[in-house]
């Protein structure tokens, strides 16, 4: 085991990645070279683009100055020194770096004949860097704005030891296989057209009757939950954003406003100043709290074309979306009863291995009374407590209008994905001046508190779809069985079987085409399709049917009715 921590290691496996464009590339203009969730990258200018071969031969210089064991060492420059060395390289973004910087030394680090301008910290010799292995080349702005030169970003992972970078070697290849967008495809679950826009999703027949399941299952478990259903529009006028602060802060991932009436309107990014205006519509008193607010609210944000991703990074969405509105008193109530929820919606769908994180208070730009952050902060903790779950404390990291918990799944390849949040909000009330009548006639303002459980429905779905590699469980799959009827007697019985079915409410189709019956198991499973439904001419004469899974084994033969049974209760 590494006595150094994985950012540390891979941090040092960028600066060899750098040493060896250089080496390979002298004319490389190096940009930056940070560590990240998955390993790391370095972003050049380079005068041709680079190609899997290039790609090679680079990692094998890597491995080259790994071996050497070569030191790192640090030491200061005065940003003068720093920008003449820099500048005598050519190294024009390093230039643009320090004089950014309002310092009067920067931190150099050196290894071999390498240097570059660093803050650390590295390993203490490239030999204790471990296992490398360069992953692709994509490009990148420079400062990440498009009104910048385009690089190229090489992107790495480094690991300890051999065996653990194989495991997450082989872990890409898994992800891989179950790519979302890979497989709805070929599920035909959804598509993004061109001529509708990058972002926009289409949900296709399959796609949609999984979304209908997960939407009915959200809407009773949040009735049963104590919360009220609301809708609101997808354009709200530039007054409303005006007094959120959207326009001021948030305005670079809004779309641009239309005129109507003479007045600006935009779409919506947030729903939560349109559930204050439902709050707001007539005086609330005390003891009508807690008020909880639900709406599957499709919201549009205006990212930039080279984040999108499938599902999981689109232009419209519909929020999993909910606001709780109580007094100081029952916020503590409302925290444990929103994540005991969270979780118990999370197993519903497979998730049950889980990271907790509390972000508290920022040292400084925080909005709100610091005696209800302390009320707020205990509440999240002792909600965490209650349920006997291990968290972890993100001290200062809250953002400025309220503390929050955060949940991160581990799916069933390990990877961590950011789904539930519980925040709460010491800014809107405020600025849309949100009152209760206490029990002493006075006005107060009331806690806030966001609420998301699956974050939305379109990125929730990209997950399940990865995480069950397209093979959903019966209840959730967009076909949970096919009828395959084998001889032509089989019609009638097969016809009663679907109307039962169809009664039921359970999703099937037919398939009774003249292939064989090999041809049609195995098409269905291909489909991923749970189940098919064998009827031949002994499950005619006896009313019964053969179930074979989509793992190949045959389920005891069952009645119709059994069948049904069996499904409704996940037993299938």
């Amino acid at each position: 085991m590494s006595k150094f921590p994985l950012t540390t290691i891979r941090h040092s496996a960028a600066h060899v990645l750098a040493q060896a464009v250089q080496m390979i590339h002298p004319e490389a203009k190096l940009a930056i070279g940070p560590a990240i969730d998955s390993g790391f990258y370095y972003d050049f200018e380079l005068p041709e683009p680079l190609t899997e071969t290039d790609l090679e031969a680079i990692e094998k210089q890597m491995v080259q100055i790994i071996n050497e064991g070569q030191p790192f060492k640090q030491y200061s420059m005065t940003q003068q020194d720093a920008r003449r060395y820099f500048e005598s390289s050519n190294q024009s973004y390093k230039v643009e770096i320090i004089d950014d910087l309002n310092v009067d030394e920067v931190s150099i680090y050196e290894n071999g004949p390498f240097v570059d301008l660093c803050r650390g910290p590295h390993v203490e010799k490239t030999s204790q860097i471990g296992a490398v292995k360069l992953l692709k080349v994509s490009g990148a702005y420079w400062r990440g704005s498009e009104n910048n030169k385009m690089l190229q970003r090489i992107y790495g992972t480094a690991w300890p030891t051999k065996k653990e970078l194989n495991v997450y070697l082989n872990q890409l290849e898994e992800a891989k296989k179950r790519d979302h967008r890979k497989l709805g495809k070929e599920l035909q679950l959804f598509s993004i057209n061109d001529d509708i826009g990058g972002g926009l999703v289409l949900w296709h027949p399959k796609g949609a009757a999984v979304r209908q399941v997960i939407e009915q299952l959200w809407r009773n478990e949040h009735q049963r939950n104590g919360y009220s259903m609301v809708f609101t529009p997808h354009i709200g006028r530039a007054n409303l954003w005006n007094t959120s602060g959207h326009l001021e802060f948030y305005s670079d991932n809004m779309f641009s406003p239309v005129d109507i009436d003479e007045s600006s309107y935009y779409l919506k990014p947030m729903n939560c100043p349109f559930h204050i205006a439902i709050y707001k519509q007539q005086q609330v008193s005390y003891k009508e709290l807690p008020l909880r607010y639900a709406e599957l609210g499709t919201v549009y944000r205006n990212e930039r074309s080279g984040v999108l991703h499938g599902l999981l990074r689109v232009r419209g969405f519909t929020q999993d979306d909910a606001h709780i509105f109580c007094t100081k008193d029952q916020a503590q109530d409302e925290v444990l009863n929103a994540l005991t929820f969270s979780l118990s919606m999370l197993k519903t769908f497979g998730f049950e291995d889980y990271e907790l994180f509390l972000s508290t208070r920022p040292e400084s730009k925080f909005v709100g009374d610091p005696k209800d952050w302390d009320i707020a902060e205990k509440a999240l903790e002792d909600a965490l407590k209650t349920q006997g779950l291990p968290f972890e404390i993100d001290q200062g990291g809250g953002a400025f209008y309220g503390p929050k918990i955060d949940i991160k799944i581990n799916d069933s390849i390990g990877r961590k994905w950011q789904c539930s949040t519980i925040q709460f909000d010491f800014n809107l009330p405020e600025k849309f001046k949100m009152t209760y009548i206490n029990s002493n006639g006075e006005k107060q303002t009331p806690f806030m508190i966001h609420r998301a459980l699956l974050g939305s429905i379109e990125r929730f779905f990209g997950i399940l779809i990865e995480h069950y590699a397209g093979k959903f469980p019966t209840w959730l799959a967009p076909i949970q069985c096919r009828l395959l009827p084998l001889v032509d007697s089989a019609t009638v019985f097969s016809g009663e079987v679907a109307q039962a079915l169809d009664r039921a409410g359970i999703r099937y189709d037919v398939d009774d085409s003249n292939e064989k019956l090999g041809y049609k198991v195995r098409k269905a499973q291909l489909e991923k399709i749970p189940l098919a439904v064998i009827i031949g001419e002994k499950e005619v004469s006896e009313k019964k049917l053969t179930i074979r899974s989509r793992d190949s084994k045959f389920q005891p033969i069952l009645t119709v009715n059994e069948f049904i049974q069996q499904i409704l209760e996940k037993k299938l």
